[in-house]
C-alpha cells in the first residue's frame, strides 16, 4: 500500500498534464485555423498572440484600412454552450486594455473593431463562426 499512494498520484499528475496539453493543442489548432480563414477571406495577419504584460490577442489583423483584435475560442464540442459565451465581460476588458497598449504602442491611427472567432470540432470538418464587431470599445 505504502508504494501505492506515489503511483497514483503520479497517474492523476500525468493523466492531468495530458489533458491540459490536449487543450492547449486545440487552442493553438483553433488558432491556427482561424488565422487561416482570416487569411482565405483577404485579411492581413500582423500579430498572432501579441502580449501586453500578462493580457494576451489571439490576433492581430488588417482589412482595408480597418485594424482588428480577434479573440479564437477552440471548443471539442458545444455539449458545455457556445464557444463564444466564453468570452465574458473580464476577458473584454483584459483585450480593451491590450489593445489600447498594441494602439499606443504601434501608434495606429485607423479604425479598429473587435472580432471573436469561434472553431468546433475535434476534428475535420471544424466549424468556423466568425463574429465581426462583437463588442464595441466603450464595453
Amino acid at each position: 500500500m505504502f508504494f501505492l499512494v506515489p503511483i497514483l498520484i503520479f497517474a492523476f499528475e500525468f493523466v492531468k498534464r495530458n489533458s491540459m496539453a490536449q487543450h492547449n493543442l486545440l487552442g493553438k489548432k483553433g488558432e491556427m485555423l482561424a488565422s487561416r480563414y482570416l487569411l482565405d477571406k483577404g485579411y492581413a495577419v500582423l500579430h498572432y498572440n501579441w502580449r501586453s504584460g500578462h493580457k494576451e490577442i489571439d490576433i492581430i489583423a488588417k482589412q482595408r484600412n480597418v485594424l482588428v483584435f480577434v479573440e479564437v475560442k477552440s471548443r471539442a464540442s458545444e455539449r458545455y454552450g457556445n464557444a463564444s459565451e466564453a468570452v465574458d465581460d473580464k476577458k473584454i476588458e483584459r483585450l480593451l486594455s491590450a489593445a489600447n497598449a498594441y494602439i499606443q504602442m504601434y501608434r495606429i491611427d485607423l479604425e479598429y473593431r473587435f472580432d471573436v472567432i469561434t472553431v468546433v470540432g475535434s476534428g475535420e470538418p471544424y466549424r468556423i463562426e466568425h463574429i465581426e464587431d462583437a463588442f464595441g470599445a466603450t464595453w
